[in-house]
């Protein structure tokens, strides 16, 4: 039984060995259960192997399995509204009419027969006879089992007497609880009155403890009994044991012995050549390692070298590479473990080292002297300098330039100053200590070189301003068109991948013993694209030649990071200058746009400053009246000076600045205030002082209209006295026609003129000129209708009567200036934007009220003569002798009257103007004819008339210029009706 029982190490019947094999075997003789039709589509269909196994998180996690089922038992069970418990869960469930209701059978459910069954039952009959035929070869194991179970409860009920604590496994007399728990302190007590009866307690205690010994005992026997078998059939098996292990000891042994030998002659070698060329790869790869490590270890005495040498792009690159080759290929070196913050500490420090570095550059830059013609300082510098602040994203270094802008123009300003004054001697730099009180007893012509040079100095200053902003501007564009190369570069770069997925497959994964992906690769077999734009390629193979620890400034050396993606691309700036560009610039386009229109700006804010501190040189010069009382030639050579200074700034910046071109319209209107009031108060006193009386016509007054009739107007220079001066003519001529004028007449002509030449000198006081012009035309108009028509020159001057002479005096004058109205419109016109065209109109008046002015002269002079015939005809009588006195009285006044005017005014105004007279001559004669009844009838009346009439015309046309006046005489009768 015991034999039966035991297990041998192998199977005694083939029966057993087809048992074994069967169910070795039997999972692969499984067919899969095919799968009944989805009537339900939230529930699992497939394999049902998966239906066993527990769900997958994720795989199942969003698909439906029976392990979303859940049931509440008792919900299901126990129905609150049913007075007593039903049998059957439909019915509780669902209602008593459930079990009542018939059942539609589903249509997706097909009908199951026996015949479904029957694969299934032929796979398991073979494996039914083979289960009874291990049962009846296996029959005396149930009967010994039985025994065992039956002998097994007795033993447990046994040892149930005995105390758990002797069979926990942790039990320990060492312990004072234990030790409490099994011999109690009580039963040892030796007090008074009580050692009998301890003494049968202990008793009682050993012979309890040495019944648990027995059944203790007891049971180890019956285990021992129960296996007795076993271990004398294990005895017996020894022997054949032994023999069977010392055959296996010889095989093993001699199986060693030719292993021994086979490893000596076929392995050893091999191996030992597998392992040293392990051992070599290993010793390469520490090597290269400790070479990259000591290559990273002078990165910090090699920065300090490159920045004694200002080299900031250097030592940037250097540090960014360190911090690579520290990240990815030294991560972890313990030695190393400061030396990542070290260096963010050293990039930090050459971040403000740059920063004053710029700083220093800018103040050297902009205060060198403006004699020296270089126009850009150290521009290798410049452009490591912004390559470096690019690099570090410092993008606001522009406005310490501007800073430095600002106070250089301030000091260019100061020292032009200082350098004047120390030459001038009349200025006492002791007496007078402040700078603006010393430049403001400068004269004019020194005060005037003093700001020519300023210009000069100011525009030398803003010419070394753009060249060195533009240089920075082509650093930044440079950087902007090498992130656009890159961008088509990684675009190429992904079209080709996307082309040629299998071979980026397969160099992807190119990684072996060290080896990078880009040493897969040889020179050849790069891509065209990447080979150009590479400028080095590094090659870490162990076949390669490793660079030496010592030269430590090698970039193969500084840069063994075989995942640096850094490349380094060479541009050249517009001044020569070959930079080297890198990748690692992380600066989008629209930064670099908004950086490069900062810039541009920059030069803008220059050109604004340079003329804000000449405008605040003006004002301080201008505090005490300086430059409101220069005359009109020192202020135009100023404006034009401020004009030359304004057109040169724009064409250097290319912007206007309105303060410079402000503060002269500014000046230019007082200017333009004081210069018309000095004329207008001139001309004032010219007419109040004017007698009008004929003047002499002075040479310089006929040059001057000679050169109005050329087209050019403009006062003529001053001549030196020739050897001969040229006499005074009684007329003017112009253009052929002989104008006699008065004094006052010649320099109004001189002032228009002035007004006219100001406006060429200073454009942009066209404007005021003009409304100055036409309110002095205007106010010569109607001052000189005051003194001559309004008889106020009898009060003014002191005249006695305003004579005939006068009035055609005036008239003349008028006409003088009428045409030379349309010359200065046209000069005006031609100086004037098309929007300003409306104030033209102003001269149009001008004419207008001129002509009326003419036509009220002539118009007084007819009613001059006009009354005269009134006062002489109202006493005429026809009678003897003839001529009678009446009319020669007539006659002699009509001639004085040509005599007064015919020089003056033209031929045929006098002949207008008689022809006016006589009609009135007519009228009054004809007034009296009709008052004395004498009518044209041939009677002796008649005669007297007649003969009176015909001494009249004989008189009138022997006049000089009215021979040929057609007098019509005949309209003095009435006519017949």
């Amino acid at each position: 039984m015991a034999s039966s029982h035991s297990s041998s190490p192998v199977p005694q019947s083939n029966s057993s060995d087809a048992f074994f094999k069967k169910e070795m075997d039997a999972t692969k003789r499984f067919r899969p259960v095919q799968s009944l039709p989805d009537v339900c589509p939230k529930e699992p269909t497939g394999d049902p192997s998966n239906l066993c196994d527990s769900p997958s998180l994720v795989v199942d996690q969003h698909r439906w399995t029976i392990y979303h089922s859940k049931v509440n038992l008792p919900a299901a069970l126990n129905d609150p509204r049913l007075a007593k418990r039903e049998s059957d869960f439909f019915t509780k469930t669902w209602g008593v009419d459930f079990v009542d209701t018939e059942v539609t059978p589903s249509f997706y459910l097909p009908q199951i027969t026996k015949e479904h069954f029957a694969l299934y039952q032929q796979e398991i009959t073979p494996r039914e006879k083979v289960h009874e035929r291990c049962k009846n070869i296996c029959a005396p194991k149930d009967t010994f089992d039985r025994t065992l179970l039956h002998t097994h409860d007795k033993s447990r009920t046994d040892l149930e007497q005995v105390p758990k604590i002797f069979m926990k496994p942790d039990f320990a007399l060492e312990d004072s609880l234990t030790f409490n728990a099994v011999l109690p302190w009580s039963h040892f007590s030796t007090a008074g009155g009580k050692g009998n009866r301890d003494a049968a307690s202990s008793k009682l205690l050993q012979e309890k403890l040495s019944h648990y010994l027995d059944i203790v005992e007891v049971n180890i026997a019956h285990q021992i009994s129960l296996r007795s078998e076993a271990f004398f059939h294990a005895m017996t098996s020894q022997h054949e044991l032994q023999d069977y292990l010392r055959k296996t000891s010889q095989a093993v042994k001699l199986l060693r012995e030719k292993i021994s030998k086979i490893d000596k002659v076929m392995c050893e070698g091999s191996l030992r050549v597998l392992r040293l060329s392990l051992t070599r790869n290993n010793c390469m790869k520490a090597y290269n390692k400790l070479k990259l490590m000591a290559t990273v270890h002078q990165t910090q005495p090699t920065v300090q070298l490159l920045l004694s040498t200002s080299e900031f792009v250097g030592a940037l690159d250097l540090i960014a590479t360190t911090q690579e080759v520290l990240q990815q290929e030294l991560q972890g070196i313990h030695s190393f473990r400061h030396l990542g913050s070290q260096l963010c500490e050293l990039e930090k420090l050459i971040d403000k080292m740059m920063i004053a570095e710029f700083s220093t550059y800018a103040r050297n830059d902009l205060n060198r002297p403006l004699e020296d013609d270089c126009q850009i300082l150290e521009e290798e510098r410049l452009v490591s300098l912004v390559f470096g602040l690019l690099k570090q994203r410092k993008l606001n270094f522009y406005e310490i330039y501007g800073d430095e802008m600002i106070i250089t123009a301030k000091n260019i300003i100061k020292q032009c100053v200082v350098n004047t004054v120390s030459q001038i001697e009349e200025i006492d730099t002791e007496v007078v200590v402040k700078l603006a009180d010393q430049m403001r007893m400068m004269n004019f012509p020194q005060w005037f070189d003093l700001l020519k040079n300023i210009f000069s100095k100011f525009t030398i200053f803003l010419k070394r301003i753009k060249a060195t902003l533009n240089t920075i501007h082509s650093v930044v564009f440079l950087v902007l068109d090498k992130n656009q190369k890159t961008r088509d570069l990684e675009d190429t770069l992904q079209k080709n991948s996307a082309k040629d997925s299998t071979v980026d497959t397969e160099v992807a994964y190119l990684t072996h013993e060290g080896m990078f992906i880009s040493d897969a690769f040889s020179e050849g077999d790069l891509p065209p694209v990447a080979a150009d734009d590479t400028t080095s390629q590094r090659n870490t193979s162990p076949n390669s030649e490793p660079c030496s620890s010592d030269s430590v400034s090698e970039p193969e050396c500084t840069t063994d990071s075989s995942s640096s993606k850094e490349q380094t691309t060479s541009s050249v700036t517009p001044g020569g200058v070959e930079m080297m560009i890198s990748d690692d610039m992380k600066l989008t386009d629209l930064e670099l746009v908004r950086l490069a229109n900062n810039i541009q700006e920059l030069l803008y804010n220059a050109s604004d400053i340079c003329h804000d501190r000449s405008v605040k040189f003006l004002m301080a010069r201008a505090k005490d009246g300086f430059l409101e009382k220069l005359n009109s030639s020192e202020f135009v050579a100023l404006s034009r000076l401020m004009e030359g200074f304004i057109l040169d700034t724009e064409q250097i910046c290319g912007r206007k600045s309105m303060s410079l071109r402000g503060a002269l319209q500014s000046q230019a209107n007082r200017f333009v205030n004081r210069f018309h009031e000095e004329r207008k108060t001139k001309l004032s006193l010219l007419l109040d002082n004017e007698r009008w009386k004929q003047a002499e016509v002075p040479a310089e007054f006929q040059d001057l209209v000679d050169l109005v009739s050329d087209g050019r107007i403009s006062l003529p220079e001053k001549k030196p006295a020739a050897t001969e001066e040229r006499k005074p003519t009684e007329f003017l001529i112009v253009e052929g026609q002989k104008y006699a004028t008065v004094g006052t007449v010649l320099l109004l002509i001189r002032i228009i003129l002035e007004y006219c030449q100001c406006v060429d000198n200073i454009p942009s006081i066209t404007t005021d000129m003009l409304t100055r012009l036409s309110d002095l035309l205007k106010y010569f108009n109607s001052r000189s209708c005051q003194l001559v028509l309004g008889a106020g020159a009898l009060q003014v001057v002191g005249l006695k009567t305003i004579t005939t002479k006068n009035l055609a005096l005036s008239s003349r004058c008028l006409q003088l200036i009428v045409h030379y109205i349309p010359i200065i419109r046209a000069h005006f016109e031609a100086r004037l934007q098309p929007k300003q065209f409306s104030m033209l109109r102003h001269f149009d008046h001008i004419t207008k009220d001129y002509h009326d002015h003419i036509a009220e002269i002539s118009a007084k002079l007819v009613a001059i003569m006009d009354s005269l015939f009134d006062k002489l005809l109202s006493k005429y009588e026809v009678k003897a002798p003839v001529p009678s006195a009446c009319f020669r009285n007539i006659c002699k006044q009509m001639a004085k009257m040509h005599e007064a005017i015919y020089d003056l005014l033209p031929e045929e105004q006098t002949q207008m103007l008689f022809l006016r007279i006589n009609a009135s001559y007519k009228l009054h004669l004809k007034r009296q004819l009709a008052h004395l009844n004498v009518v044209n009838d041939g009677g002796p009346l008649n005669g007297l008339v007649t003969s009176d009439v015909a001494f009249y015309t004989g008189n009138l046309q022997a006049l000089k210029g009215l021979n040929n006046l057609d007098l019509n005489m005949a309209e003095i009768w009435e006519q017949k009706r």
